[in-house]
C-alpha cells in the first residue's frame, strides 16, 4: 500500500482479481465498463451502514441498485440509454419463479413446434436502418419470432425478463465484431462462416438469468424497492427530493461516449430491435455528447486542461470540455440531494487525450469540495476485469495507439 497526506493511495484490496462478478443477477446482460458489484457492495458496507436510501445517478444496467437492494437499501437510478434502464429494472425485480418456469416452458414449446413445422405463426417483420447490412435474413427472421413470443407475454415483469435475454442475444447474431464497443462490421471472411444459433443462444441466457434470478430472490434482504428514471442529471434531478439520499455509489462515464466508452453505438442494434427512437443519437445525448464552445468552467483545473489540448487541437478540446462542463452541472445537482453527513463515492477513470491525462479523480473531489463536501480519501485500483477498450488513439494518427486506463479511482466525500 502506496499512501500520502492526501489520503489517496493504491489498495490491492479493491482490485478483487478473483472475484465472480456475476452472481445473482449481476450476470444478466453485458455492459461497456460495469462497476463490479464487489466494489458497490463494499461501498455499501462501508459508507452505508445505516442507510436508507442509496441514489445513482449514471447507474447504467444497475449494479449498484441490485448491491443497495441486497443490503436491504432503497435504490433511485437514472440513465437516458433505455436498453441500459430496461436491464436495470429486470435485474431489480423480484419474479415468482413457478410464474417464470411456465412461461419459460411455453417458449420452449413454442420454439419446438416452429422447428418442426408445428406452428407458422404470422410475423411482421421488424425495419429500420441498416438492417440487412448488421443481420442475415435467416437471423432476422429468427429475432422476429422470438420478438412477437414476448411481444405477447400479459406481465410486465416477466416481458422485462425475456426482453434482456433478447436484448443480449441481438447483438450476438448480429454482423457485428462483438470485441468491440464501436460498430464495425465482420470482415467478409467472417460473415460466410457465421451462423449463429439464435435459438440457442436465447435459451441459454433465460437459463442462466434464471440461475442469477433464484439467487438474487434467496438473498435480498427485506422488501426494498428501486426507482429507474429517464432523466439526465446533469440537466434535472428534480425527480429525486432534495436531501433524501443517504449514499451516492456510482461510476460515471469516463468520457463523452463518442471518443471513450461508446455506450450508444453499443446498445444501437438492441435499441432499435426493442422499438426504442432515436437510437442511432444515443451517444450525441449522453453526458458531453453535445460540443460546447469553450468557456470559463468555474473550475482552474478543467480550464488549464483545455487549453492545453486546444493548443494540439481544437476539437478535441471542444470534446473535453462539453464533458466536463455536463459533469460539473451534475455533481451540482447530485450535490443537492444527498442528507447532511451522506456520502457520495464516485468510481472514476484518469483518461488521456493528446497525450495529457485528465484527473478526473482530482476534479471530482474539487467539484463537490466547492459543494460543501469534505474530502475524505481515494482508493486507487486495478482495472483486472473491467470491459472496455484497452488501447485507443489519443493522437487520431493511424496506427498509434496508447495504453488507455487501467486504473479506477475510488472518491470518497462527505456532505457537512
Amino acid at each position: 500500500m502506496i499512501m500520502n497526506a492526501e489520503q489517496k493511495y493504491i489498495d490491492i484490496s479493491w482490485d478483487f482479481r478473483s472475484a465472480n462478478t456475476k452472481q445473482y443477477t449481476h450476470c444478466y446482460h453485458n455492459y461497456p465498463a460495469m462497476m463490479i458489484p464487489q466494489i458497490a457492495h463494499r461501498l455499501i458496507e462501508l459508507y452505508g451502514k445505516n442507510a436508507k436510501t442509496l441514489f445513482d445517478p449514471y447507474c447504467g444496467t444497475g449494479t449498484s441498485l441490485v448491491e443497495a437492494n441486497l443490503q436491504g437499501i432503497n435504490a433511485f437510478g437514472t440513465d437516458i440509454n433505455p436498453m441500459a434502464r430496461l436491464i436495470a429494472e429486470a435485474k431489480t425485480t423480484l419474479i415468482e419463479l413457478q410464474i417464470l418456469d411456465l412461461y419459460l416452458k411455453e417458449f420452449n414449446d413454442f420454439l419446438f413446434s416452429l422447428v418442426f413445422g408445428i406452428q407458422k405463426p404470422n410475423i411482421v417483420m421488424t425495419n429500420f436502418k441498416n438492417i440487412d447490412f448488421w443481420f442475415t435474413k435467416e437471423v432476422k427472421e429468427k429475432l422476429a419470432v422470438i420478438k412477437w413470443f414476448i411481444n405477447s407475454i400479459k406481465d410486465e415483469n416477466i416481458k422485462k425478463f425475456f426482453l434482456v435475454a433478447f436484448s443480449e442475444t441481438i447483438r450476438e447474431s448480429s454482423l457485428t465484431r462483438n470485441s468491440e464497443f464501436k460498430l464495425y462490421r465482420m470482415s467478409e471472411k467472417q460473415r460466410v462462416n457465421f451462423n449463429p444459433d439464435v435459438y440457442g443462444a436465447i435459451n441459454y441466457k433465460l437459463a442462466r438469468n434464471r440461475i442469477g434470478l433464484k439467487d438474487y430472490i434467496t438473498q435480498k434482504k427485506n422488501s426494498s424497492e428501486t426507482k429507474i428514471y429517464a432523466f439526465d442529471s446533469s440537466k434535472n434531478i428534480s425527480e429525486i427530493e432534495e436531501e433524501s439520499i443517504d449514499i451516492v455509489v456510482t461510476s460515471p462515464p469516463y468520457g463523452d461516449s463518442k471518443t471513450t466508452v461508446a455506450y450508444g453505438q453499443f446498445s444501437r442494434l438492441s435499441n432499435q430491435w426493442l422499438g426504442f427512437e432515436n437510437a442511432s443519437q444515443l451517444d450525441n445525448q449522453l453526458m458531453g455528447g453535445k460540443l460546447q464552445n469553450i468557456k470559463n468552467s468555474g473550475i482552474d483545473i478543467v480550464d488549464n486542461l483545455v487549453a492545453k489540448i486546444a493548443d494540439k487541437d481544437e476539437k478535441r478540446a471542444k470534446e473535453v470540455y462539453s464533458f466536463y462542463k455536463d459533469y460539473i452541472n451534475s455533481i451540482s445537482n447530485v450535490s443537492k440531494v444527498i442528507k447532511k453527513n451522506g456520502y457520495a463515492c464516485y468510481v472514476v477513470g484518469n483518461r488521456r487525450v493528446k497525450d495529457i491525462t485528465l484527473p478526473t479523480d482530482e476534479i471530482t473531489k474539487y467539484i463537490f469540495q466547492e459543494h460543501g463536501f469534505e474530502y475524505k480519501n481515494t482508493f486507487i485500483r486495478n482495472i483486472p476485469n473491467k470491459r472496455m477498450p484497452s488501447k485507443n488513439s489519443p493522437t487520431n494518427e493511424i496506427g498509434k495507439k496508447a495504453t488507455t486506463m487501467n486504473k479506477e479511482y475510488i472518491v470518497i466525500v462527505q456532505k457537512q
